[in-house]
């Protein structure tokens, strides 16, 4: 079925001149409830799409205040012009200063569309940059507190609702000394199939049910591989953006597209309705390597709100195989299997014929704040040529228990100024009395603790809460008058308390010229106390991303204390501010000092001693506690180096406790780490276990030796993964050909040998084949020794005419000591460091 490479290209201009001329769009479903408002014309608007909304003198029946009185019409000048406007709909707005309604008569009840379109015109009277409001529905809050501050950004928000009565009300209520405003509404009926009442759960796996009693907000809706198809050219008038800015790897993937006429749907399934022919007749691809082992995915990447669930439509159609049975591949929606060897040509009989597949991605499997779908070709795969495709996608927001697509916010259905009023006053002062009760015990143990005179104004101290409620629980009964400033010096040990004022001062008022790092939480600064310079990491308290990991890396660190681990100064939680200080690392992450700086090159000798130092502080991660604790983001950026070259590992904000109990060997969670880092068997069965761990450290040793990333896009298919790469080679008997030519000269071959076998093993495809990070930290102070006798070796080769001077005994004892290393007892803190530095890369966060 694949066409030549100028057949296809012809076939997408083809599609792109349709696309662009042809005004049939194929409407052939015709919606009971079809109203189209065009808010503030005084004309009713014709579309492109034939579509026509009707002016505010045509829709004023549908609008009201609580007084049943109709709000002015706030039209602009019918010649205003915007260069930034692409429809006509966003030249016109109409403006509430109060409360306002408008109610639609329901003839067919069901699914319906709610499409709002919100762009701040300038106005003489009103600053619609500045407008605050809140859009909601009979029983649904659609936005909360929702404003657009960017004069030449066009907002467009898209619902599906399912509705139950005879009437639907949308209400626009503006804050405080605010407005609201909307430039067009769409309320159309949608045919009842485009949303079946179930779909697959990935965590924990199973059916989802009830989608009937769910609400909906489009958050993304792609046609892979193609152009945008707008209104115009979609059987519903939804419009499909182009992927190619959500695809991770672009390198990897390439294009395919056939005349639409192709496309032929089956009897049951996917429709016209579902998604037009557009969307099926373009496609990504794996871009083609010649080699029968790929070992990549194709990856798309979009931002989500991580508060609440999603469904995820896939949409694929196979427009690439030449015959049945030929394409198998996996689908994986945030590192959870959704499909395994997903064979279209079975599941619909044929060739160019659509499919699609539902999704429910819930909270807890999007705590990163993204949706990552993924398709990969199939290790079961019976073609010569692996591969996988994708046509199109969509990403929607399921409504939460308070019934809202924005936050915990409940709407419920009594519309009276009166009663909001109440509604605000009982908040409020629920709110007010709370805060000043937390406040006043908050204020009594600062007290106890400030330097005389000092007065310690609001904290935000639950930031820093550990993530174990048994270990604090702040308002138990025992603990209601205890603050977590208490705690720190009492508990959880973070070390010093620093002012606000202090730490301004130690980075010139937080000057961006200081910032190292930024991430999530917020940034890195670097700055000096009392002459000292310290790494000051300064959470954003207006932002939720990263809070998790931030906390996880508070409580660790309130517990491990070692040579190779990064440790904790102080902390400051003063004025909403949450910020945590530690020693600066002089010489930053081991990947700078590896690849992409212009730092110099460090000695075979430097970098075994680094992996030592890593192995160390990750074998105390493994058995300094009951339980352990796997690290989960090992990679070249968290190992850090200070003045003298000593490894510390850093960024703990992913790890985990280890299993509870002997019977259980693995902890069940969402996959996280990092792409050519993430142990494969953790990716595929969501067990994680210290082994994971070991993987990864294998992928930084053969970073370690070959100086390149771990992943490397820009290199033929088979030598873009580092670690497949590397064993390949190595079962070759040619892995001196990939060593980094700096040190490929100065190692010895026991050495070498040694090296990589304990690299290798690290790379097990399975855990239990891997060795302990006891084992590796074994092999590479082995192989350490070994270089260090071979150097030895040869200088005393080379200085032969001086050899008379020492006897041998001495040299030995020279050797010996050389090559002496530190062995850190794991069961107490005999590897503490009193302030060790820490500077963190936040590569890939």
């Amino acid at each position: 079925m694949a066409a030549p490479p100028r057949l296809l290209l012809l076939f997408t201009l083809i599609n792109v001149l349709v696309l662009n001329a042809s005004s049939s769009s194929s409407t052939s479903f015709t919606p009971p409830d079809n109203y189209l408002i065009n808010c503030g014309s005084p004309e009713d608007t014709v579309l492109d799409d034939g579509r026509v909304f009707k002016s505010d003198p045509q829709s004023s029946s549908y609008l009201s205040t609580d007084e049943d009185v109709l709000t002015s019409i706030n039209a602009f000048p019918k010649n205003l012009s915007s260069s930034s406007s692409s429809s006509p709909l966003y030249l016109t707005a109409r403006i509430f200063e109060h409360e306002s309604m408008y109610r639609f008569p329901i003839v067919n009840l069901g699914r319906h569309f709610i499409r709002l379109y919100f762009y701040p015109l300038p106005h003489p009277s009103y600053n619609l940059t500045s407008s605050t409001f809140t859009v909601t529905t009979d029983d649904l809050v659609l936005l909360h507190g929702f404003s657009v501050k960017d004069n030449s950004k066009m907002v467009f928000k898209e619902y599906l609702i399912n509705i139950t009565s005879d009437k639907l009300t949308l209400t626009f209520s503006p804050m405080k000394k605010s407005v609201a405003f909307i430039n067009a509404i769409e309320v159309i009926s949608a045919p009842e199939e485009l949303i079946p009442d179930s779909a697959s759960a990935l965590l924990p796996v199973g059916a989802f049910n009830g989608l009937k009693d769910y609400a909906f907000e489009v958050s993304y809706r792609l046609n892979v591989g193609g152009p945008m198809v707008t209104p115009k050219n979609d059987t519903l008038w939804r419009t499909w953006i182009p992927d190619g800015k959500f695809m991770i790897f672009p390198e990897g993937s390439k294009t395919v597209s056939v005349p639409t006429e192709m496309i032929e749907y089956p009897k049951s399934g996917a429709t016209p309705l579902i998604a037009p022919p557009w969307i099926y007749a373009t496609a990504d691809q794996m871009a083609d390597s010649g080699t029968s082992d790929p070992n990549f995915n194709l990856t798309w990447e979009m931002s989500v709100d991580p508060s609440f669930s999603y469904l995820v439509r896939l949409h694929f159609c196979d427009i690439v195989s030449k015959g049945l049975n030929e394409l198998y591949f996996n689908v994986y929606l945030n590192g959870l299997l959704g499909a395994s060897s997903l064979d279209l040509s079975t599941l619909t009989s044929g060739l160019a014929i659509p499919y699609y597949q539902d999704f429910v991605l819930n909270a807890s499997s999007i705590s990163n704040g993204s949706v990552i779908i993924q398709v990969g070709p199939s290790s079961n795969t019976q073609s010569s040529v692996p591969n996988a495709i994708m046509n199109g996608l969509e990403v929607m927001k399921l409504s939460n228990s308070a019934r809202s697509l924005d936050g915990l916010f409940s709407s419920d259905g009594t519309k009276t100024k009166r009663n909001l009023a109440m509604r605000v006053a009982a908040g409020v002062g629920l709110t007010l009395g709370a805060t000043a009760i937390l406040l006043l015990l908050m204020g009594l143990v600062r007290r106890q603790k400030s330097p005389k005179g000092y007065v310690k104004q609001k904290t935000f101290s639950s930031w820093l809460l550990p993530l174990n409620s048994s270990q604090c629980s702040f308002l138990s009964s025992k603990s209601k008058s205890t603050t977590f400033s208490s705690i720190v010096n009492s508990g959880l040990n973070l070390g010093r308390y620093f002012t606000l004022n202090e730490l301004r001062e130690a980075t010139k008022n937080f000057d961006e010229k200081a910032v190292v790092g930024v991430g999530g939480f917020g940034k890195v600064y670097l700055g000096e106390l009392d002459g000292t310079k310290v790494a000051i990491k300064r959470g954003n308290s207006s932002s939720s991303q990263g809070i998790n990991e931030f906390q996880t890396e508070i409580q660790l660190l309130s517990k491990l204390r070692h040579r190779h681990l990064v440790s904790l100064i102080g902390y400051c939680d003063e004025q909403s501010e949450m910020i945590l200080v530690y020693e600066y690392m002089a010489y930053g992450p081991l990947r700078d000092h590896l690849y992409g700086s212009n730092l110099a090159s460090l000695s075979w000798r430097q970098r075994l001693e680094i992996c030592i130092g890593a192995a160390r502080g990750l074998h105390y991660l493994h058995t300094g506690s009951t339980q352990g604790i796997i690290h989960r983001d090992v990679k070249t950026t968290n190992i850090l180096l200070d003045e003298n070259f000593v490894a510390k590992v850093a960024d703990f904000g992913l790890s985990k406790a280890g299993p509870a109990s002997l019977d259980q060997t693995h902890v069940s969670t969402a996959v996280k780490g990092s792409f050519g880092y993430l142990d494969p068997e953790y990716f595929r069965r969501q067990q994680l276990t210290e082994k994971s761990d070991v993987y990864s450290f294998g992928v930084v040793l053969f970073e370690v030796l070959c100086a390149r990333p771990a992943l490397d896009p820009a290199l033929p298919r088979e030598q873009v993964n580092l670690a497949e790469w590397a064993k390949q080679q190595n079962a070759k008997g040619a892995i001196e050909k990939i060593i980094d030519p700096v040190i490929a000269g100065s190692i010895s071959q026991e050495s070498l040998i040694k090296f990589v076998e304990a690299a290798e093993k690290c790379l097990a495809e399975y855990g239990v084949d891997r060795p302990s990070m006891g084992d590796v930290l074994w092999h590479l102070e082995y192989a350490l020794q070994l270089q260090g006798t071979a150097s030895a070796s040869a200088s005393a080769s080379a200085s032969a005419s001086d050899a008379a001077s020492a006897s041998d005994d001495e040299k030995k004892k020279k050797i010996v000591e050389k090559d002496e290393t530190v062995v850190v007892d794991m069961s107490d803190d005999s590897g503490v460091v009193a302030n060790p530095m820490f500077l963190e890369n936040f590569h890939g966060r």
